[in-house]
């Protein structure tokens, strides 16, 4: 059995072709499994850092800290420039030839509240019980993105990192994580149940713990997948503070900032212990059976902010996407 097998068609020559960079670096490095010191791979990746669209995004991720965090799923955050570089494969090594990049990091590891958490400027609405005014705070639908972001680009030895890592750990519930927030915001939450997890909390802590591989098969790890995994067993039950399964959550959507099946799968497919769980196998067929005749994957639902890049096109099969949708499988099923 291989990764291909449930594919119509296998996409890696069109990925190979792709004009992305990025897409056929990671497709080189996670589905050929080329060494990273492979002169095609050192090719695909020189290109992608000299491409004025991952340029971009660095440069925008330097303005970190200069506007409010209002929502967590605002596509067009720093935030999610970050992760996305950081999916790429972008290191912080990179900022010697990456303007941006390492202003932008210098930023988030400035910030560092004394629980351990990484901060960002939020602007909480006093009707959600927040103070209506900007300030450096933590939510943990915030605070494992960065964590992420730091420990996918290289800075895992770094003891800020270590600390906001086990400030993450620390914070886990029998039930995965819940709505928890730094101590300076009182008493706010978001629109749930207290005792309820919350499911992208546990999506963006397993993230950034797949950064970390002492934690791969741990207790912690497994009590967040077995959170999400039960989310989608009772799909048909009830919302976890707003959070449903249901035709919106199936739709394949880019860059990762918020709850969908692809950014679950993803995760998840981090995790080795979950590959004989039958809920899992039913999340990665679901996956699956979105390719075409080609083996291609397009976009379900896009972020406008987000419009020019492959992902973000409702009608045309995405090389991104694409690679993404075939590493679950590869994950799981192998070469």
């Amino acid at each position: 059995m291989t990764w291909q097998d449930p594919l119509k068609a296998d996409p890696t020559d069109w990925l190979l072709a792709s004009e992305e960079p990025w897409t056929r670096y990671r497709t080189m490095v996670d589905l050929l499994d080329l060494p990273k010191d492979d002169p095609q791979v050192q090719s695909a990746r020189a290109e992608m850092l000299a491409h004025p669209q991952v340029k971009g995004l660095a440069a925008e991720f330097a303005t970190w800290g200069d506007r409010p965090l209002k929502r967590h799923n605002d596509a067009s955050h720093p935030i999610y420039q970050l992760s996305t570089l950081a999916d790429f494969g972008v290191g912080a090594g990179d900022a010697r030839i990456l303007p941006g990049l390492g202003e932008g990091l210098e930023r988030v590891l400035a910030h560092q509240s004394p629980e351990g958490a990484f901060q960002t400027v939020v602007q909480i609405p006093t009707r959600f019980g927040g103070s209506g005014q900007d300030q450096w705070t933590w939510v943990l639908c915030d605070a494992p993105t960065l964590l992420y972001g730091l420990g996918a680009m290289g800075l895992g030895d770094d003891a800020r990192v270590q600390r906001a890592g086990e400030h993450l750990v620390q914070s886990v519930d029998a039930n995965g994580w819940r709505c928890v927030a730094s101590p300076d915001l009182g008493k706010f939450r978001g629109p749930g149940r207290r005792d309820d997890p919350c499911p992208i909390v546990n999506v963006y802590a397993l993230k950034a713990l797949a950064q970390m591989p002492q934690f791969i098969e741990s207790s912690v790890a497994r009590t967040g997948a077995e959170m999400l995994l039960r989310h989608w067993e009772c799909q048909g039950e009830r919302k976890l503070y707003l959070f449903g399964i249901g035709t919106d959550y199936r739709k394949l959507k880019y860059p990762f900032a918020w709850y969908n099946l692809l950014h679950v799968a993803d995760v998840l497919s981090q995790f080795p212990f979950v590959y004989g769980d039958a809920r899992f196998g039913e999340m990665v067929q679901a996956v699956a059976a979105q390719g075409d005749e080609e083996g291609r994957f397009t976009a379900g639902s896009m972020y406008l902010a987000w419009r020019g890049w492959s992902f973000a096109d409702k009608k045309t099969p995405s090389p991104w996407l694409t690679l993404l949708c075939c590493r679950v499988l590869k994950r799981v099923r192998g070469g």
